[in-house]
Parts: C-alpha cells; sequence; structure tokens
C-alpha cells in the first residue's frame, strides 16, 4: 500500500496554532500533561512574574512550599528588624544569649503576624511598636491573600481526566484502527464529552516543515462519562495513516494531539484536557485489556487497568 501524501477527505489542517516548521526530531509539541512545549523568552522582567497565575496553576505541593517558605522568611525578617532596633524595647524577653533572645523575637513574630498574641512578650518602646502595628498589618493582609488563592485553587474547575500510557493500533472490525482509553478519575459527573484528534507529520516533499491532519474518529461525542471511553480513529483509506507502518510512524515523527472537552457537572462549567502520543508511545499488535467488570453488586471501573495490554 502507498503513503498518501496529498489531500483527502482528512484535509491537513493550516496549523493548529503549533507552527508548521519542523525543528527538532523528537521534539515534543504538546507534553503528556497537556502544557505546551514553548519557552518563552524577550518578555519584560514586570511582566514576567505572573504570580497569580503561578500560584493558582502550581502544584499543592509547592504552593504548600511557597506559602510556608514565605511565612518563615517574613518572621525571620520582622525578628532581625526586633534585634536591630533592640531586644530592649520587647518587654518580657527572659532569653541570655543572643540566640535565645532572636529565638523569642521570632516566635513574638508569628504571635504578631497571625494575630494570636499569647501577651507574655509586648512591645514597650515606640520603634518596637511601630513595628508591630506594621507587621499586623503585613499578617492580616498577607493571610487575606493566601485565603483568596486558597479558594481560588479549590473553586477552580479542572478536569481531571487520565489518559492511557500508550495508544495501540489494534485489529477493527475489517481494518485496524489507532486506539488510546481515557477515564474520569473523579467521582464527579462530565457530561456531553467530545473529544478531537490530531496528528503532526513530518512532511515526504520538504522535511523543514510539518503537516497537521484531523483524524475522523469512531465516535466524537458520548452523552455520559461514568466508565472509561476507548478513543478510535480508523485507519482506512480515508485516513491520513492509510498505508503506514511503525517504521513509517517513526521516520516521519508522528504526534497525535488529544483534546476532551466536558460540561462538569459540580462547577457548572466547561473543562478541557489535553494530550499526546508520540510514535514510540504507539503500541502494534496490541489491545487494551477489559478494565470493566459486571457483577451482581453492579458495574466496577479498574481504573488501575488502564493501562493493561495484550498482543494480538
Amino acid at each position: 500500500m502507498q503513503l498518501r501524501t496529498g489531500k483527502t477527505a482528512n484535509e491537513p489542517a493550516d496549523d493548529l496554532g503549533l507552527g508548521a516548521k519542523y525543528t527538532a526530531h523528537g521534539r515534543r509539541g504538546l507534553n503528556k500533561d497537556g502544557s505546551f512545549n514553548v519557552i518563552r523568552k524577550g518578555i519584560p522582567l514586570i511582566n514576567s512574574f505572573e504570580t497569580y497565575h503561578r500560584l493558582i496553576s502550581m502544584s499543592w505541593t509547592k504552593f504548600n512550599i511557597y506559602v510556608f517558605f514565605i511565612y518563615f522568611l517574613s518572621n525571620l525578617f520582622f525578628a532581625g528588624i526586633y534585634m536591630l532596633i533592640g531586644i530592649d524595647g520587647l518587654n518580657g524577653i527572659i532569653g541570655n544569649s543572643t540566640l535565645d533572645k532572636f529565638y523569642e523575637a521570632f516566635f513574638f513574630s508569628a504571635q504578631t503576624l497571625t494575630t494570636v498574641g499569647y501577651g507574655r512578650v509586648s512591645p514597650v518602646s515606640h520603634p518596637a511598636g511601630i513595628i508591630a502595628a506594621v507587621e499586623s498589618m503585613v499578617g492580616l493582609l498577607g493571610f487575606a491573600l493566601a485565603t483568596g488563592l486558597l479558594w481560588g485553587r479549590f473553586s477552580r474547575p479542572e478536569a481531571r481526566i487520565k489518559y492511557s500510557d500508550y495508544a495501540v493500533v489494534a485489529p477493527y472490525k475489517n481494518i485496524t484502527a489507532l486506539m488510546f482509553r481515557i477515564v474520569n478519575e473523579r467521582k464527579n459527573q462530565l457530561i456531553e464529552v467530545e473529544s478531537a484528534l490530531s496528528v503532526s507529520m513530518r512532511s515526504l516533499s520538504d522535511h523543514k516543515h510539518r503537516t497537521f491532519h484531523t483524524l475522523k474518529l469512531e465516535l466524537t461525542k458520548i452523552n455520559f462519562f461514568p466508565l472509561s471511553w476507548t478513543i478510535v480513529h480508523p485507519i482506512d483509506d480515508k485516513s491520513p495513516l492509510w498505508g503506514m507502518k511503525e517504521t513509517d510512524f517513526r521516520d516521519r515523527d508522528l504526534e497525535f494531539i488529544s483534546l476532551v472537552k466536558a460540561f462538569d457537572d459540580t462547577f457548572s462549567q466547561t473543562v478541557y484536557s489535553r494530550s499526546s502520543y508520540k510514535h514510540f508511545e504507539v503500541w502494534w499488535e496490541a489491545k487494551f485489556k477489559p478494565m470493566i467488570e459486571y457483577t451482581e453488586e453492579g458495574t466496577i471501573l479498574h481504573i488501575d487497568k488502564i493501562n493493561e495490554l495484550e498482543n494480538v
């Protein structure tokens, strides 16, 4: 069978927004986690921080580390100021060594910053009182900001759709098909789920450019998503993959880009999920094992079996 290079019913898209120039062999256009493989440079320093966006979108581990680090540095900073203006400005300090005094100043700062104020240590000099007043204001504003960020992270709608680690080229009716599986990892309800799949491949006529094709799917939409969904692209004579072998996938550096759109019934908002498969993440002559079990108690979905394959 000959490779199809001309335009067919699956007309190659102009770009998809990822650029038609082929630059590096094996470089992903879209990372597995849905982020784009783009490094932004030339942004003015003042515009490069994007503090709010970073704090909202970063992982929970990084967010907690940031909050703790800022809290620790703030107390360290104000404790240093109390030591600088004179520890005698704080009444109730019982430590004798410099380290003990700094230790007490640090925890007095923590009490002031959080407006706890246990009472044993208190400011008695004007400079110490001014610093304590400023610190309490910083604490109120800081914790209000942290609370807003925490609420923003909790209330931010985000699809937690798990993709199978690999796609497969498996028998499908009288032909073959490209398949991969997705499943909703959360217990929330996703409805009106839509899927779109595109492929990026290096051009045969010009190896410095790549073309994009929108692939026709067996199903592009399902109304409900309580179970897994195997997304299938039939490789028929109208498919840009028609006639290709595993070596062709590698030589033309194929990358399959998936976009899933759904309505989240919990947030009443539309959510999106993206991922991609490079040619080395496509298994040939294999198919997915069932991950759904039907019992008298009900239907069981084994999410941990999403990557289980068997040879055809």
